[in-house]
C-alpha cells in the first residue's frame, strides 16, 4: 500500500515523498485524518535550531534515528483504521485512533501502540493528545495553590491548554501575557481573567506568586523571572533548542524545567 509522507529535506524546506506501507500480521493501517504540528520541537527542527547532540525520543520506533536531514518528524496523527493483518483484531476496524507518528497520509502501527478515541472525539481533536498531555505536565509541576497569582507568558496552542486547566483552580488572578492579540482573545475565552500585550506588562506584572514562560522565546525568561515575588516560582515550559538565550539573575525566585510530555 502506498502513501505520501512529508520530509524535512534542509532547513526551513519540505517536500512531498511517496513511501510504501506494509503492515505485518499483527498490524494494521491507519488512514490518517489530522495530524497535528507541534510549535515547538517540529519547528526547531524546520529551522535547523535542534542542537546537534540531541537524540531523537527513542521510545518512538517510527521517528527516522537522528536530526539529520532528511528525515520525518510528528508526532500527533489521528486517524481510521482501514486494514487489518491477518493476525490482528478485525474490531479494530474502521475505529477512531491516535498515534505518536510523523506527517504521511498511512501508517502501520501495532494496536497496543495506538490510543482508541471515543467517538464523541473527531480526529482533529485527538490529534491535540500530545499538547493536552504536556499541558497536563505543566500544571502538576507547577501546584498552583489556593489564592495564587499566575502568569502565564505565551498563549499558543500548550499556552491556551494550560491556561483552561489553572482556570479551574481557584486562583486569585491568572494573567496571560501574549503579543498576537487574536491568543489574547482566546485566552480569555480559556478562562484567562486579564490578558496583556508584553509592552503594557512591563509595568503591570509584579510580584506574581508563579510564572509559567511558555512562549518559546529565550528573551521572554528574563520577563518572567521578573514578574514574580519574593520567593516566586517560574516554570519552563518552553525548549530553545540552540536559540541564543539570555537569563538574569533568579536568586529570590526558584526557576523550574517541567517534565514535559515525553513526545516533546
Amino acid at each position: 500500500m502506498s502513501s505520501t509522507a512529508l520530509y524535512f529535506t534542509g532547513p526551513e524546506t519540505v517536500e512531498r515523498r511517496p513511501r510504501s506501507v506494509e503492515a505485518a500480521a499483527d498490524e494494521v493501517v491507519v488512514e490518517t485524518d489530522a495530524s497535528a504540528i507541534s510549535a515547538g520541537t517540529e519547528l526547531l527542527v524546520y529551522h535547523d535550531a535542534v542542537p546537534d547532540d540531541m537524540q531523537v525520543d527513542e521510545s518512538i520506533e517510527a521517528f527516522d534515528g537522528e536530526f539529520e536531514y532528511p528525515l520525518r518528524y510528528g508526532y500527533a496523527a489521528a486517524g481510521t483504521v482501514v486494514e487489518t493483518g491477518a493476525a490482528a483484531d478485525d474490531a479494530w476496524l474502521d475505529r477512531s485512533v491516535f498515534g505518536f507518528r510523523p506527517h504521511q497520509t498511512r501508517f502501520a502501527a501495532d494496536p497496543a501502540d495506538l490510543v482508541a478515541l471515543p467517538e464523541a472525539v473527531p480526529p482533529a481533536h485527538g490529534a491535540l493528545l500530545p499538547t493536552v498531555e504536556t499541558a497536563t505536565n505543566l500544571v502538576l509541576d507547577s501546584e498552583p495553590r489556593l489564592g495564587e497569582s499566575v502568569v502565564v507568558f505565551g498563549a499558543g496552542v500548550v499556552g491556551l491548554c494550560t491556561i483552561r486547566l489553572l482556570s479551574a483552580f481557584p486562583l486569585s488572578d491568572l494573567t496571560v501575557v501574549e503579543p498576537i492579540s487574536d491568543r489574547r482573545a482566546a485566552a480569555t475565552a480559556m478562562g484567562a481573567d486579564r490578558t496583556l500585550a508584553p509592552d503594557e506588562a512591563a509595568s503591570a506584572v509584579a510580584d506574581y506568586d508563579l510564572a509559567l514562560e511558555l512562549s518559546g522565546k529565550p528573551t521572554v525568561l528574563n520577563d518572567a523571572i521578573d514578574s514574580v515575588g519574593y520567593d516566586g516560582r517560574v516554570v519552563v515550559g518552553s525548549w530553545y533548542g540552540d536559540k541564543p538565550r539570555r537569563s538574569s539573575s533568579a536568586a529570590r525566585s526558584t526557576a523550574t524545567g517541567s517534565n514535559l510530555s515525553p513526545v516533546r
